[in-house]
């Protein structure tokens, strides 16, 4: 097959870069060597034109609304599989067969405990730290009380890295939120199953036996599913930046948590959740959409269009059929909030505004609502989030350390600051 090429003309002179083909998606120009020959570099701000890496993990179809995790539709693995099946995927590349699947679980409820001194290193948070701060620092903290395994170089050490982060991330994610609402640490339990052990930690107290509720439990574990991975997004492009260095894992994913705590990423459907609640109701759902579609009003619907997704935002679809399955196991499904986001929804889609601006519902709009009825408090909303994408982050970052073409990230600048210039003596400055 003849390999493509792509010419660039700068004043006169051509100089040409192949182009590669991926398996979906637009083909890439490469220009790796473009400074070298030429004397030029690109810019491109937010990197929206610019791949920055090679990868078999995930990929997003912003026009078509899809999402596949290794080839794999994400309505397909959230209705089939639970969350560690799609844990183990994302790791190894296929599904797992029975025992696979049996041998994985068991070895992530193996290191499901923290240590004690890590325990006692939530005291030194003030009790209203936002959960998020006690994150970072929590999991920064990890390679000080990890370190046997920490040799980057080495599969095996990777692997139990992997598998460590994903098996703690339940319990540090609870006990912060036990710590912020001041009641005793709930220890993990092996005989149950990841997110029914997870919610037992949140929601579990010594006084009684907590009975996990299996519609509850299985939309929480399609919520992780659905926020696993989400290709070369802020926080994950954070990790593999912090990875290139060489840091070990417990600091590039702490990087990643600091990334993911921004409004505009993981803390979407937070804010989500609070415009509906200054909406109030469903009779001012016309007012707020005027407003919305002011250009001198600053009010923005929270949880409509996405940076990727020009179509239906295909896990907002599965979340919406989980937010419904929650409402009505609780006897919600008269819910003030749920009323005005269906109604919304109504809107968006049969709006022409909406329509022409392709702004339609994503993941964020019915994920808060469903967190809050799980009894989930908004300010765990984006530690849940966290919990989710460190499979994510971890499979990206394997992926990148087991590259052999990574090398340190050292993106270029346009610089537009003062030229060069001689310092004047004090007399004249």
């Amino acid at each position: 097959m003849t390999q493509r090429i792509a010419t660039l003309t700068v004043d006169g002179t051509s100089t040409e870069f192949p182009v590669m083909s991926p398996t979906h998606g637009n083909d890439v120009v490469d220009i790796r060597s473009l400074g070298a020959r030429t004397g030029l570099f690109t810019y491109d701000s937010g990197f929206m034109s610019t791949a920055s890496c090679r990868s078999k993990i995930a990929y997003i179809d912003g026009d078509k609304g899809e999402l596949l995790y290794r080839g794999y539709p994400i309505e397909q693995l959230a209705e089939q599989c639970n969350f560690l099946e799609v844990t183990y995927l994302l790791k190894h590349g296929e599904l797992p067969n029975a025992s696979q699947k049996s041998e994985f679980e068991d070895t992530i409820k193996n290191h499901t405990m923290v240590h004690e001194q890590l325990v006692k290193f939530y005291q030194g948070f003030r009790r209203d730290a936002h959960p998020m701060a006690v994150m970072v620092g929590v999991v920064g903290a990890l390679s000080a009380f990890y370190h046997d395994a920490m040799d980057n170089n080495n599969p095996e050490h990777r692997s139990i890295s992997f598998n460590r982060l994903v098996a703690k991330m339940p319990t540090i994610v609870a006990l912060a939120y036990k710590y912020s609402m001041g009641q005793p640490f709930m220890y993990p339990r092996n005989d149950l199953d990841y997110t029914a052990n997870f919610m037992r930690m949140m929601f579990g107290t010594p006084c009684e036996e907590y009975k996990p509720n299996p519609v509850l439990v299985h939309a929480l574990d399609v919520i992780f599913t659905l926020h696993a991975d989400h290709e070369q997004n802020a926080s994950t492009s954070t990790v593999r930046l912090a990875g290139s260095s060489g840091a070990n894992p417990f600091a590039c994913i702490a990087a990643g948590i600091a990334c993911l705590w921004g409004p505009a990423h993981g803390g979407a459907n937070e804010a989500c959740l609070n415009m509906l609640e200054e909406i109030g109701d469903v009779s001012r759902v016309g007012e707020f959409v005027k407003r919305a579609k002011d250009k001198n009003d600053g009010f923005k619907l929270m949880g409509f269009g996405h940076r990727v997704y020009k179509n239906y935002d295909p896990r907002a679809k599965l979340m919406g059929k989980v937010c419904n399955d929650v409402l009505t196991e609780l006897g919600l499904e008269n819910d003030r909030l749920f009323k005005l986001a269906k109604e919304l929804e109504k809107i968006a889609l049969e709006d022409d505004y909406f329509i022409e601006k392709k702004l339609y519902p994503n993941v964020d709009f019915y994920s808060g609502i469903v967190q809050k009825a799980l009894g989930i408090p908004t300010s765990m909303f984006t530690c849940i989030f966290a919990l989710a994408r460190t499979v994510g982050w971890m499979s990206q970052w394997e992926e990148m350390i087991s590259d052999p073409e990574y090398k340190i990230g050292r993106p270029r600048q346009l610089y537009v600051g003062a030229a060069r210039r001689d310092v004047p003596p004090m007399a004249k400055r």
